[in-house]
């Protein structure tokens, strides 16, 4: 079942994540708590002051910023939207690999990889391990997802290198920010949880949720190729979304993954593979070790590269 929602910034912007916003711009996350203030001056001068005398400048300066975001934001409501879609397929895993089910009867493999490096008391993690092993004759459920911003910063701001880097971050945001609100619809409709409406704008933002969603090119996920895999079970294209020689998303406000039900599910960062599980990847990928080498280049052990 493919599922494609259109969201308005109205709807988007309560998810903001503004501790990322800030970290773009090379401030840090703690200053966050600002986008939370309530607009009268008093307010916004007794949390300055409550800073320490050397972040005070630097407190004023997030608050400018936000107040910039925020008016950029009402600019965008009327001209960007933001379009997600999810399919959900029956699935099971094989060792490392999730396998999809399509409505074509065909079966997808996607490959992943497992960690390498010994973590004492801790196993050695693989996302293929949080779905149903195909052994257990039952099939499980993922969900593998898009979120994009319709919306050209360079073609409204290219000229303005301030407001250009102020929407290119926004749009970042408000993808991610599709990403989790489809996410929450996708577990609502799916893989019901009774807490889910406990939960905050924070705990979704801070992924406190049940099972997990895995972005293309993050630590649980790293190999940007596996977009070329996604796109094709969900059709990417139809939301405008292309792809580079390197799978690199186009627009660059653009999210893809995997959306993982089991509630033991975590995050978890591969970390670095040697080369005989290079090679296997490889082959199981259905590329060449050479090609490989490249899309992992940041996974290899030293000997590797």
């Amino acid at each position: 079942m493919i599922i494609t929602q259109k969201y308005s910034i109205f709807d988007l912007e309560r998810y903001i994540d503004w501790s990322y916003f800030l970290h773009a711009w090379q401030l840090s996350p703690r200053f966050a708590v600002a986008a939370n203030l309530h607009d009268c001056k008093s307010c916004r001068e007794a949390w300055v002051a409550s800073l320490g005398e050397k972040d005070r400048e630097r407190g004023r300066e997030v608050l400018r910023l936000i107040d910039d975001a925020r008016k950029m934001l009402g600019e965008l409501s009327a001209r960007a939207t933001v379009e997600a879609r999810v399919g959900v397929f029956n699935a099971n895993s094989v060792e490392d690999d999730i396998f999809v089910a399509t409505d074509d009867n065909e079966d997808v493999r996607i490959p992943c990889l497992r960690q390498q490096v010994e973590k004492p008391g801790e196993p050695y993690l693989c996302l293929a391990d949080f779905v149903r092993p195909r052994e257990t004759g039952r099939s499980d459920m993922i969900g593998v997802f898009v979120s994009t911003v319709r919306f050209d910063p360079v073609a409204e701001y290219g000229e303005d290198p301030y407001n250009l880097l102020l929407s290119q971050t926004l749009c970042d945001r408000l993808a991610e920010a599709g990403a989790c609100l489809l996410h929450k619809e996708t577990r609502c409709r799916f893989w019901p949880d009774i807490n889910e409406e406990n939960l905050t704008i924070e705990d979704l933002q801070k992924e406190r949720n049940k099972g997990i969603r895995p972005a293309v090119g993050y630590p649980s996920l790293p190999d940007q190729s596996v977009n070329f895999i996604l796109s094709d079970l969900i059709k990417m294209s139809d939301l405008g979304v292309t792809l580079s020689e390197t799978g690199a998303m186009i627009p660059h406000a653009t999210v893809s993954g995997l959306m993982i039900g089991y509630e033991e599910a975590r995050y978890f960062g591969v970390g670095p593979i040697d080369e005989i599980q290079l090679k296997d990847y490889a082959a199981r990928r259905g590329l060449g070790v050479a090609v490989m080498r490249r899309f992992l280049s940041a996974n290899l052990k030293e000997e590797s590269l």
